[in-house]
């Protein structure tokens, strides 16, 4: 489980958690897995948790994994990468209504499936909670947003930390089998580890992310980081590059933090509505590829980096794969930043557009 700021922190889970997510991130890279610092303690405690394992995800190391891939990340915005990125404003565009237009339908097939068969369970609980489960965007936004209109939270939450999982697992596994890495000809700015110059972009980042808490941003410790990384490197600072140990580790703590969400309690709650999300998301994955290969055509771009840049995954795991096996992390990144932010300021208007239009049940 995932335990909340001001508790007591159970150090023999936490330490047990991070020594079974260590040894099967090692186990991945001894077999050869794609993103191996992550979807092997993903998969690790996904399934201990699934079976009752004491596993526990402390929020502090969650919060500097997220902090630490946001300013790697950030590094890659070179001024050329820049200018490459701006011109590439019309095809963002597409790819945040494309966003929108698959949340939308995602939301709508489940609330056709789904409506009128739960007793107890009021059209309108139903008709929210469709809706923002299919919706693109970060799951802990989506779930507060739904429960502002009485939609069932929890199994909001749970729909989209199974997409999350799926797409995490099954977009690098698929690159990889596709044979596509090392296509991102932009390299971050700065390659060599200076201790003096990663302080000082520790420091500034850090800065970056107490101003996003401040001003209640989202996904801040990511966000944060990322902006002003981007910002640094974007104007030619190059301080120091982020150590590739130090990277490892915030790819396996975040890998145990979308693990412990799968308790035995997820597995089994609603198991029918579990069975719809896994097969909406997979049809998701599928149309995504068809929707990259088109922008491919259009733009001359990868579309093993469109893929990624238009997954329904996560800002940092989709980022973290573009990252591990080089396919355009600034576009990736950039893309799913605008998606994330037009979700989080057009979700609410588009589900009320909806709910208006449909009929008394």
């Amino acid at each position: 489980m995932s335990r909340p700021p001001g508790r007591p922190v159970p150090w023999s889970r936490v330490l047990g958690t991070l020594v079974l997510a260590y040894a099967a991130a090692r186990l991945c890279v001894w077999l050869g897995t794609p993103l191996p610092w992550m979807i092997g303690p993903l998969l690790a405690t996904a399934l201990g948790s699934m079976l009752g394992a004491p596993t526990e995800s402390w929020v502090v190391l969650r919060n500097a994994g997220q902090w630490v891939i946001g300013a790697a990340l950030g590094l890659h915005f070179t001024p050329a990468v820049g200018v490459l990125v701006a011109q590439l404003w019309w095809v963002i565009a597409w790819g945040v209504v494309w966003a929108l237009a698959l949340g939308w339908a995602m939301g709508v097939w489940l609330h056709r499936l789904h409506a009128g068969r739960v007793p107890g369970v009021r059209p309108d609980q139903w008709r929210g909670t469709a809706f923002f489960a299919g919706s693109i965007g970060a799951a802990s936004e989506m779930t507060l947003i739904a429960e502002r209109y009485g939609a069932r939270t929890d199994l909001v939450a749970a729909a989209h930390s199974l997409r999350v999982l799926l797409v995490a697992v099954a977009i690098p596994f698929g690159l990889q089998a596709w044979g596509v890495t090392g296509l991102d000809a932009s390299p971050p700015g700065v390659r060599e580890v200076d201790p003096a110059g990663l302080a000082v972009l520790a420091a500034l980042t850090l800065a970056g992310i107490v101003a996003m808490l401040r001003f209640g941003g989202a996904n801040p410790w990511f966000i944060g980081a990322l902006a002003v990384a981007m910002v640094l490197t974007l104007s030619g600072v190059t301080l120091s590059a982020v150590p590739a140990g130090l990277s490892n580790a915030a790819q396996l703590v975040i890998g145990i933090s979308l693990g412990v969400r799968f308790t035995p309690a997820f597995v089994h709650a609603a198991p029918r509505w579990l069975a719809s999300v896994a097969l909406a998301s997979l049809a998701m994955m599928a149309l995504c590829v068809v929707f990259a290969w088109i922008l491919s055509h259009l733009t001359g771009l990868p579309a093993a980096t469109l893929v990624l840049a238009g997954a329904p995954g996560g800002i940092a795991e989709m980022s973290i794969t573009a990252k591990v096996l080089q396919l355009g992390v600034p576009v990736v990144t950039t893309f799913q930043v605008c998606r994330l932010v037009a979700v989080l300021m057009l979700s609410e208007p588009l589900y009320r557009w909806w709910a208006a239009r449909q009929l008394p049940s």
